[in-house]
């Protein structure tokens, strides 16, 4: 299914240009070194690498270090950073760009666990404008030395009544900020309901900078609506790319011009799972790589026919071989579900009637020189 439009511009992000404005968003345990890899095989992006830890990084966590790995061909390395100490952001930005040559780096505002917000982290630590731009200030400070453009990523805010975004957008443009990426939901919301793209409009309205929109892209089209809607500079894509790394394909193809929705029958789906698993081998060893592949399975097969027993048996695969047999036995000829187009994918879940926070921390909206402790691993993102 395709037709023609005109095409829309890349993405500038200080002094780097990604042709296709779309930012595959940080996600714990699957924007691995494979699959960055393999959503670059299908077309072109920022690939962002699993978020970490500032404190971890600074402190030679060795877990930390394992997730800071990159594909031979990844010519762009990009890597969302969690901070919530101006200090240990500033030294973590250093040490990204003098030690590992990243080209980009993104500030995580927009993680909604509680286990995060309780300590003021993640969504809810905008609310605290004055450290907010001690962290913005320290992480550009580090990195403009190296040329490499810092952005961050937020949500609308705690909930309804706690709003922070459009100070967020502001606090980030003053601190040098090359773009500044928004998740249309609040902390509250976490993956529930639906993302508020008038929010993104808005947050367009407010700053110079580039805003990218993140929230309830499922298809290409959507990209090009949101954009289109919004004014944003591009997009921010998540649970969408689920066991759709072609997402990406169609997704370049939409801002080149082309209006496009691939549906690959379960065969070409199949091939995709063996690149996938094969990719992951090798950075991980086959054990390993093949342990890592089993959560992939569900999303891959989400409205085929395959039954339980062969997903059951899919879920438990332990070698390449093992996978072959399996994938050999379902139907490459089965068309791909279309009912599943524009569907949610990923987690998604209730919203919450409170969000964990410190004490009284609603009751000081500055926050300036406010320490927040961090943990070392903090594996999530937003």
């Amino acid at each position: 299914m395709s037709s023609t439009a005109a095409p829309l511009p890349g993405l500038t992000l200080g002094s780097l240009h990604v042709d296709t404005p779309v930012v595959l968003a940080p996600m714990a345990g699957i924007t691995n070194a494979a699959y960055r890899r393999l959503c670059a095989e299908q077309g072109a992006g920022l690939y962002v690498c699993e978020m970490i830890t500032s404190r971890g990084l600074v402190e030679g966590d060795q877990h930390t270090k394992d997730m800071l790995v990159f594909d031979d061909l990844e010519t762009i390395r990009s890597v969302q950073l969690y901070g919530s100490d101006p200090v240990y952001v500033g030294k973590a930005a250093e040490i990204l760009c003098a030690e590992y040559g990243v080209a980009h780096i993104d500030l995580n505002f927009g993680c909604p666990v509680p286990k995060v917000t309780r300590k003021g982290g993640g969504g809810a630590l905008p609310w605290k404008r004055g450290l907010l731009a001690e962290i913005l200030e320290a992480a550009v400070a580090a990195a403009t030395p190296y040329d490499v453009p810092v952005t961050m990523k937020t949500r609308k805010g705690i909930d309804d009544d706690h709003l922070t975004y459009l100070d967020a957008g502001r606090i980030a443009q003053e601190a040098g900020c090359a773009a500044i990426a928004l998740h249309g939901r609040t902390v509250a919301q976490a993956y529930s309901g639906a993302a508020d793209w008038d929010a993104i409009a808005a947050l367009v309205d407010h700053v110079d900078i580039p805003v990218l929109g993140n929230g309830d892209i499922w298809e290409a089209a959507d990209a090009v609506r949101m954009v289109e809607e919004t004014g944003a500079a591009g997009v921010v894509v998540g649970r969408g790319c689920l066991g759709r790394p072609w997402l990406f394909r169609d997704l370049a193809a939409a801002f080149a011009g082309e209006r496009v929705a691939t549906l690959p029958r379960l065969g070409e789906v199949t091939a995709m799972m063996r690149r996938h698993a094969e990719l992951l081998c090798h950075h991980l060893g086959e054990e390993r790589g093949c342990k890592e592949f089993r959560k992939h399975v569900t999303w891959y097969l989400k409205g085929f026919a395959a039954g339980g027993e062969m997903r059951r048996s899919l879920g438990l695969v332990d070698s390449l071989a093992a996978l072959d047999r399996l994938l050999a036995d379902l139907d490459p000829d089965e068309p791909f579900p279309v009912r599943e187009l524009g569907a949610p994918r990923g987690r998604q879940g209730s919203p919450r009637d409170r969000v964990a926070l410190p004490e009284g921390w609603l009751d000081d909206a500055d926050g300036s020189g406010c320490h927040v402790q961090e943990d070392a691993d903090e594996t999530t993102g937003g």
